[in-house]
């Protein structure tokens, strides 16, 4: 068997030299920059969200050049691929931008901020030839990759029931604050759009099911903020600018019952306010022979359960799937996380540029599928009975 993260080593040096734009330089922005230097591209422009932080991004992030507007950059001839990490609303003007230009595009999720506008997307990622793909990094935990494998080669039997959830705690206070609250910067679903196409999105991938139909329950549990303006995803109450309070009508979290278009059912609870969970996505498929469950907080196992006995199996390349193998790039004991499946997710989307068709990969037409079964959850939520997907 070829050493432990030796496919994966040589696909991070297809990209060599490639010019990357990151536009948007919070959190996720750095994250972006820090994959594709990792996948050999170098940083050509960085854009924030004012003069002044684009000149400390670029600093920060090693980029060559600061630009102050977003469009002349992802339109620059000194880039290849744009990826971008601003507030959902821009997503759209600068992805088309983007590719109209002739530039791939990694832009996160959601895609858009409906289905209308996703279709748009994917439809001119089409027409533009161009590698446009989605930052859904949770497909590359080599041991969700392993329940894949598992479930395709038929080892849990006929699925009976998919479920989970994916539960935060850093908007639960009223002095929790953040751009993705104002549904004119982040859309009209919250909660939901922001960490539950996430869930949907691997729930899918694993199980090779498409959620066919919802019957969904939404609410807003913290009718009001405090308005710290410029603050930042996953910055603690009262790190932005104070400008008052605001009414939220956005949703805080989101009950979701289910079915596949083969019949299975499933239910799926989304939190943003439940104290003490931090990134708890986790997701158990139960078939007639077994079930396995994947939790996004302990990734280095998975959980494989049957009548008569259960095991926990370990990330040991020697004894996963040779998809899941590919994802171990240290040997086991040596803890993977997000940032090694971001570097993957990455690297896919720059071999792709080089013309490689990396399996499992995530492209707009899965953030169109994202935004679809984000729009019935909310038509569902709206008139509290079930919606078609």
């Amino acid at each position: 068997m070829e050493e432990a993260g030796g496919s994966q080593a040589a696909t991070l040096g297809v990209a060599t030299r490639l010019g990357a734009a990151i536009v948007g330089a919070g959190f996720i922005g750095a994250v972006h920059a820090r994959s594709a230097r990792m996948a050999g591209a170098r940083i050509a422009g960085v854009s924030a969200s004012t003069p002044e932080r684009s000149r400390e991004a670029a600093e920060r992030l090693g980029a060559e050049r600061a630009y102050e507007d977003a469009e002349a950059l992802v339109t620059a001839a000194e880039v290849d691929v744009v990826h971008l990490c601003t507030p959902n609303h821009l997503h759209a003007p600068l992805a088309e931008a983007a590719l109209a230009a002739g530039k791939h595009v990694v832009c996160e999720k959601p895609l858009a901020l409906d289905a209308e506008q996703a279709a748009a997307l994917a439809a001119a990622a089409d027409a533009s030839g161009r590698v446009a793909t989605v930052p859904f990094v949770y497909r590359y935990h080599a041991m969700a990759r392993e329940a894949r494998a598992r479930i395709a080669a038929g080892e849990l039997g006929a699925l009976r029931l998919v479920h989970g959830g994916y539960l935060q705690d850093w908007l639960s206070t009223d002095e929790d604050d953040s751009w993705r609250v104002d549904p004119a910067l982040g859309g009209a679903s919250r909660a939901f759009a922001d960490i539950g196409s996430h869930w949907c999105d691997l729930a899918e991938f694993v199980t090779g099911e498409r959620i066919a139909a919802v019957c969904a329950q939404v609410a807003t549990v913290v009718p009001e903020r405090a308005h710290h303006g410029s603050a930042r995803a996953f910055e603690t109450g009262g790190n932005g600018n104070g400008s008052g309070r605001r009414a939220v009508t956005t949703e805080d979290l989101a009950t979701v019952m289910f079915r596949t278009e083969s019949g299975v059912l499933g239910s799926l609870l989304v939190s943003q306010v439940s104290p003490g969970r931090k990134n708890d996505l986790h997701l158990e498929i139960a078939g007639e022979q077994a079930s396995v469950r994947f939790e996004q907080e302990r990734p280095e196992t998975l959980w494989v359960g049957r009548r008569e006995r259960t095991e926990q199996l370990w990330r040991d390349a020697t004894y996963l799937s040779p998809d899941a193998a590919r994802h171990t790039i240290v040997p086991v004991g040596h803890p993977q996380g997000y940032l090694d499946c971001f570097d993957a997710f990455v690297a896919d989307s720059y071999a792709a540029i080089g013309g490689d068709e990396p399996d499992g990969l995530p492209r707009f037409a899965d953030g169109l599928r994202a935004a679809r079964v984000t729009d019935a959850v909310l038509a569902s939520a709206a008139s509290g009975g079930w919606v078609d997907v």
